[in-house]
Order: C-alpha cells, then sequence, then structure tokens
C-alpha cells in the first residue's frame, strides 16, 4: 500500500512548498517539486484566516480548508474544532491516502496541525515522531470519529 509523506507546517513553510511546485504557463522548465499533494489547511476564525487559501491544482489534487482556533477549553469569542470538523478531516485523509504527500498547516505548525499530523501518521499505519505537545482537544476528537466511524459500519 502506498502510503504519503505526512508533513506539518507553518502556514508560512505551507506557501513554500506549495511555490515549490510552480512552474510558470509556458515555461519549459519543470518546477522544482512534483509530488503530488492533498493539504489540510486549519485557519483561525478570530482573523477571519491568514489571507490565502489553497486551491486544487496539477500538484494538489485535494484541499480541506477548516477554521477553528489553537485552544482546548472553551474561550470567548474563539472556536474549538468540532466533532463535525474532526469527522471531515478523518474522511479526506481516507480520501486522500495515495497521494504522494499529506501537507498539514496550522499558523504556527505547533498545536492544531501537529495534532492532526500525530493522528494521520497513526491512521495511515506510519511510524510515529516524536512529537508529544499538540492540541489535545483537536487529536482525541480525531480519534473518537474514528471510533463512531467503526461503530456505525457494525
Amino acid at each position: 500500500m502506498n502510503r504519503p509523506n505526512v508533513i506539518v507546517m507553518s502556514a508560512r513553510e505551507a506557501l513554500r512548498y506549495v511555490m515549490s511546485h510552480f512552474c510558470e504557463p509556458g515555461m519549459t522548465e519543470y518546477p522544482e517539486n512534483t509530488d503530488t499533494y492533498a493539504a489540510i489547511s486549519i485557519q483561525d476564525t478570530i482573523s477571519g484566516g491568514f489571507g490565502f487559501e489553497l486551491k486544487e491544482n496539477e500538484y494538489c489534487k485535494a484541499v480541506l480548508t477548516l477554521y477553528f482556533d489553537d485552544i482546548e477549553k472553551p474561550e470567548r469569542g474563539l472556536k474549538r474544532m468540532t466533532p463535525a470538523q474532526a469527522k471531515q478531516i478523518v474522511d479526506f485523509i481516507e480520501a486522500n491516502k495515495n497521494a504522494d504527500t499529506l501537507l498539514i498547516h496550522c499558523f504556527a505548525g505547533f498545536s492544531r496541525s501537529r495534532a492532526v499530523g500525530v493522528f494521520a501518521r497513526e491512521y495511515l499505519g506510519i511510524p510515529p515522531t516524536d512529537d508529544k505537545y499538540f492540541n489535545n482537544h483537536v487529536y482525541k476528537l480525531l480519534k473518537k470519529a474514528v471510533e463512531k466511524g467503526e461503530e456505525n459500519e457494525l
């Protein structure tokens, strides 16, 4: 089974990664990178996002953009990840497990996206990294989404 390379990045690093796949129309040179990727873009609600949205193209086969903030407990004015968003992530990983790369980013690349990255590696049977700090609320909702999916199959 082909398993994607799971990479977790900040928004800035994700833009660099995406641009490494860009080549001006009509140019005979190939872009720096030509792997296919699927992207999970986790954006903030308080700022209305990061000012960019990733789009599908020749190399980017699918994009899931979700808006939730980096909080584990409810905080006024902020939004935590919901069970419905967790299911969207699980379904997206499942649908894109044959991409060369699964790109996951949030603003800093440390908490929300790292939780999704740790989960994605486990879900896909990829050896874990030594990531120990991540948003536990996000991770637990992802695990519950899989458990509920398994219950529905019974």
